[in-house]
């Protein structure tokens, strides 16, 4: 099957969705755990959260695959994103809830994660890097919205309760400031939903990756809670009416990145 959908628009955003695939391939399925089968790590739903922006001229791209075949936001180098963290791995080893992904003696050794990243991650990004420049050559800058999202609560990797709406710039350095002013603002004023600005994700490997402002290039990551539109718990049923109020701000966010050109300030 195809690694991404891809629907191209005409405006200077493209959002991509790399981690609400579900697919995968029988070989690499049958040395899953059992606990790792179901692929509860997926962000949910997050490609039919995005799906208005077809209609609003952005450039959507979702990846169909699992991030337990390869980790598309992670660094093909290998390097963790947050040091001194938990991080998890271009190809994971353990479930958000600290469980084995594959069979003992199962896991992939160096030379499958390097194939892995030549069939999959290394394809899926020639695609991303190309609809980002095919935009930006026509617009003379391009924006990424890179979208995720994870459970509420994930003791793991923080402590507490997340905010529905985590937004990274990787501290400021993938967009201009301007544009992050614009983004944070329509997110705080959102009420009742709760948000914050690089405060436990501040981007992973695509937002700094490809944020390149002095070249034109402005790249945002959104990282959403779960409980805000979905039930967080198997069979993480979709819920169109808790997920309508949080389409809303999502609506009013593209619309802004889409509209927004550099210089322009943060009116």
């Amino acid at each position: 099957m195809n690694l991404w959908e891809l629907s191209r628009g005409d405006s200077p955003l493209v959002i991509d969705v790399p981690h609400a695939g579900t697919h995968v391939p029988d070989a690499i399925a049958a040395r899953l755990t059992d606990a790792a089968r179901p692929v509860p790590d997926t962000d949910w739903h997050v490609e039919k959260l995005y799906a208005f922006a077809r209609d609003a001229g952005a450039t959507l791209m979702a990846a169909t695959h699992s991030r337990f075949v390869v980790d598309l936001n992670r660094d093909p180098a290998g390097v963790a994103l947050y040091a001194g963290a938990d991080n998890t791995e271009l190809v994971p080893t353990r479930t958000f809830d600290n469980e084995p992904i594959w069979l003992p003696g199962a896991g992939p050794d160096a030379a499958e994660v390097e194939e892995r990243v030549r069939t999959y991650f290394t394809p899926y990004h020639d695609a991303l890097a190309a609809e980002v420049e095919r935009v930006r050559a026509r617009h003379g800058h391009a924006v990424l919205l890179d979208g995720h999202s994870i459970r509420a609560q994930v003791p793991r990797f923080f402590a507490g309760r997340l905010p529905d709406f985590n937004l990274g710039t990787a501290d400021g350095a993938s967009a201009d400031p301007a544009l992050e002013r614009i983004a944070s603002g329509i997110l705080a004023a959102s009420t009742p939903f709760t948000s914050v600005v690089n405060g436990r994700f501040k981007g992973g490997w695509i937002t700094r990756r490809y944020g390149r402002p002095g070249a034109g290039v402005h790249a945002l990551q959104l990282e959403m809670a779960q409980a805000a539109y979905m039930d967080e718990a198997p069979p993480y049923r979709w819920d169109a009416q808790r997920a309508a109020p949080l389409s809303a701000v999502l609506q009013r966010l593209v619309g802004a990145l889409a509209a927004w050109r550099p210089g322009r300030g943060a009116a």
